[in-house]
């Protein structure tokens, strides 16, 4: 009876064992400050989690007109031009349509419109397994890449852009350590 408890005991710490080690996570950080483009007054910073194959980014921007504005992640991580036309075209590494995040057919970097307040403030949460933070597959890899703010709502069937007006903010995704 003794040898059996015993046999039982290991048993059950090696269940144990194994099951945490399942349930660990890896979590990553980045994280992007959103500066003024176009002599807009804006500002704020996306701050993006992966844990194990979800990324989280929480987006607080200040200095916005009320209303809808378009928020994109862009194809490079370059600000320095005045309008940040520097970042290029929406990140699209699948040749997709243009579109609304979920939908048919969408870009990788379609994210959604935030929307501002009468004070110019906005916040948006979203979560996704369409990208990662510095892997090594480049159709879901967001590290190097820009957050785009524009003027106007982002309608979601204009090809290729979303007609969502000039750029007012830029900021490159980058690697927290």
């Amino acid at each position: 009876m003794k040898k059996l408890f015993i046999l039982f005991t290991i048993g059950f710490l090696v269940s144990c064992s194994s099951n945490l080690k399942k349930k660990s996570h890896v979590e990553l950080r980045a994280i992007c400050q959103i500066n003024p483009a176009n002599g807009s007054s804006v500002y704020g910073e996306a701050k993006f989690v992966q844990i194990n194959s979800k990324v989280t980014i929480n987006v607080e921007v200040k200095g916005l007109s009320y209303g809808l504005h378009a928020i994109h992640i862009h194809e490079l991580g370059d600000c320095s031009s005045f309008d940040a036309k520097s970042a290029g075209g929406h990140w699209n590494p699948n040749n997709e349509k243009h579109g609304e995040w979920g939908s048919e057919s969408h870009h990788k970097g379609d994210i959604a419109n935030l929307f501002a307040d009468s004070s110019g403030y906005s916040i948006l949460k979203f979560e996704t397994d369409l990208w990662c933070l510095g892997c090594k597959d480049e159709s879901y890899n967001i590290l190097g890449k820009s957050i785009i703010i524009h003027q106007g709502l982002d309608d979601f069937h204009s090809q290729p852009s979303g007609n969502a007006g000039k750029r007012i903010g830029c900021g490159i995704i980058s690697s927290v350590l």
